[in-house]
């Protein structure tokens, strides 16, 4: 079963109170995602680290629920 936009929004915004999240369904299906998401908690964390919080933000439904999501983790002063 895919993942609504507001799911993913809701998941990412639980996990990073402060995120603007810019979601981007590539495949038109609910099931393949591009998030871009600028949180200040990313503040001194390895692009690695980035992407393993906001994959530990969705509770293990990725790659059950939801096929893929790519994230683009930012900090505010990376996008200002």
């Amino acid at each position: 079963m895919p993942m609504s936009a507001e799911e993913l929004r809701a998941h990412l915004t639980e996990a990073f109170p402060d995120a603007v999240v810019d979601l981007n369904d590539t495949a038109g299906d609910e099931d393949h995602w591009v998030a871009v998401v600028i949180s200040s908690a990313f503040e001194g964390m390895s692009r690695v680290n980035r992407y393993r919080a906001c994959n530990a933000a969705l509770k293990g439904k990725l790659g059950t629920v939801v096929h893929s999501v790519s994230f683009d983790a930012k900090t505010p002063t990376e996008v200002a």
